[in-house]
C-alpha cells in the first residue's frame, strides 16, 4: 500500500433530525471504506437546521411532520419510504417510537465541541443513532448530556456548555456560511473545499467521484526532477 496516499477533505453540512442525511451518512462511509487504500478522506461535520423556528421544548413529531407534509397518510407513506430506504443501508429507523421534534441549535454546539475534543464523527453518529433507531427524547438537556458522555466528551463541560454561550457564535457564523455558499437543503458536501455534492448520493457516486477529484487536485504538472532530464 502506498504511503502517500492523496489526502481529501470532506466538508458535510447536515442536520442530526434529517433522515437522508444519516442515509447520506452511510453512503458515503461504504464509499471511503471501498477507496480506503488509494485515498485519505477525513470527513468534518457542520450545522444545519431545518427549522430555527422550532421552540426549546420541540413540537410533537408526527403532528408537526403531517401539517408539513398535508396529513397523516402521507406522513405515513413518507416515513416508510425512507424507512425502506435506510433498511438498505443497514439502518433500522423507528418513528413509531420518536415523540419529539427538537430543536437542534444545542445539539450542533456539542457536534462543533466534540470537533474540538477529537470526537465529532462518533458524537455525530450516536445523536443520529439516537434520534432515528432508540427514539430518544432530544428536546432534554440531560439526555444530549448522556450521548455526550458516552461518547467521549465531559459530561461537567457538557453542562457547562449547554448552560452558556459557549459555541453559540461559531454554529451561528457556520451558519451563514452557509446560506453564502447556498446551501439550501442538506446534506451538501464539499470536497476540498472547492467540488459541492448535492444530496444523499448512491455509494457509487462519491467512489467515482473522489478519485476523479483527486486526481485533479494532485495531478502532476511541470517539474525538475531528480535526475535532470527536464531541466
Amino acid at each position: 500500500m502506498s504511503m502517500n496516499k492523496p489526502k481529501l477533505k470532506v466538508d458535510v453540512i447536515s442536520d442530526v433530525v434529517c433522515p437522508w442525511c444519516y442515509i447520506g451518512k452511510r453512503r458515503l462511509e461504504k464509499a471511503i471504506e471501498e477507496l480506503k487504500d488509494s485515498l485519505d478522506i477525513e470527513v468534518h461535520y457542520h450545522p444545519f437546521e431545518l427549522n430555527t423556528a422550532i421552540p426549546q421544548k420541540g413540537y410533537d413529531h408526527k403532528m408537526y411532520l403531517s401539517e408539513k407534509f398535508g396529513g397523516e397518510e402521507r406522513y405515513e407513506q413518507l416515513t416508510d419510504q425512507v424507512t425502506s430506504v435506510a433498511a438498505q443501508e443497514g439502518l433500522r429507523f423507528d418513528y413509531s417510537i420518536q415523540n419529539k421534534l427538537p430543536n437542534t441549535f444545542d445539539i450542533h454546539r456539542i457536534i462543533w465541541f466534540a470537533a474540538k475534543e477529537g470526537k465529532q464523527l462518533q458524537l455525530v453518529e450516536a445523536f443520529f443513532k439516537a434520534y432515528f433507531e432508540k427514539g430518544i427524547d432530544l428536546t432534554l438537556h440531560e439526555n444530549l448530556v448522556a450521548i455526550a458522555s458516552s461518547n467521549g466528551l465531559d459530561a461537567i463541560k457538557t453542562w457547562e456548555l449547554l448552560k452558556g454561550d459557549m459555541g453559540k457564535e461559531e454554529v451561528r457564523a457556520r451558519e451563514v456560511v452557509n446560506g453564502k455558499i447556498g446551501v439550501t437543503g442538506v446534506p451538501f458536501y464539499i470536497i476540498n473545499d472547492k467540488y459541492a455534492v448535492s444530496g444523499a448520493q448512491p455509494a457509487e457516486v462519491f467512489i467515482e467521484a473522489l478519485p476523479d477529484i483527486a486526481s485533479k487536485e494532485f495531478a502532476d504538472g511541470a517539474s525538475c526532477d531528480i535526475e535532470g532530464e527536464n531541466c
